[in-house]
């Protein structure tokens, strides 16, 4: 069951598709206002700015400019996430920078941003990494430096701001979304591969974001029992 989130302003990235959607879609049931930082219109009614993340100066403003447009925030959910699979002498310069870019820079560029904020509201943080934040796989050389950073960066956050806002990391597994769509075939799930639902990734995430001022959830791993990448 939602928690309830009481007009809570929450900063969604990637909030259009995908994990992020789902975050927005629980947000709202449990009676939060959720805001979204996309390069795509989220759902119908749901309050937004364009921003690609990879400009980490723009990922700023558009921060500022939801944050005004709600009157504060109560929290952020980093979602927004991109990768190209293949070897690392195969992908070319300039799509490795962006991967780094848009998972690790873009989201320390929104929370940087939104701290302020949040530490008015002494609101909460909830970072997503990823199970290949913790474990390393071939042919994923900027995927994991950029979640290994997450995780890295995730820690130092906690730390500097504990007792004035929460920090919540989340490591998800694969989730049946549509991160995997563009790929070559051999670098996508095969038929059989089992995945979580994301909106049963979000009530993890929704679950952080409810815990009282003062109490945080430092680190949840959400996969399926089964995930192979984990731990």
């Amino acid at each position: 069951m939602s928690r309830d989130m009481n007009g809570r302003a929450v900063l969604v990235t990637g909030g259009s598709s995908g994990l992020g959607a789902a975050v927005v879609t629980a947000v709202a049931k449990a009676g939060g206002r959720p805001y979204v930082l996309d390069r795509q219109a989220p759902a119908d009614g749901v309050p937004w700015v364009e921003c690609d993340l990879a400009d980490t100066r723009a990922a700023e403003a558009a921060t500022r400019q939801l944050a005004e447009q709600a009157g504060g925030l109560d929290g952020v959910v980093t979602a927004a996430g991109m990768d190209v699979p293949g070897r690392l002498a195969d992908v070319d310069g300039a799509t490795w920078d962006r991967i780094v870019t848009i998972n690790l820079l873009g989201t320390a560029a929104v929370i940087r941003a939104a701290v302020p904020h949040l530490e008015r509201s002494h609101g909460t943080v909830v970072t997503v990494a990823s199970t290949l934040g913790v474990k390393a796989v071939s042919d994923a050389t900027a995927y994991c430096a950029a979640k290994f950073g997450v995780v890295g960066f995730t820690r130092a956050l906690a730390a500097e701001l504990a007792g004035t806002v929460g920090v919540t990391l989340l490591i998800p597994g694969g989730m049946r979304t549509a991160f995997f769509d563009d790929r070559d075939e051999r670098y996508k799930p095969g038929p059989d591969a089992i995945l979580n639902d994301p909106a049963d990734t979000a009530e993890a995430v929704l679950f952080a974001l409810s815990q009282p001022p003062g109490c945080a959830v430092r680190e949840l791993v959400v996969c399926a029992e089964q995930e192979s990448s984990y731990p």
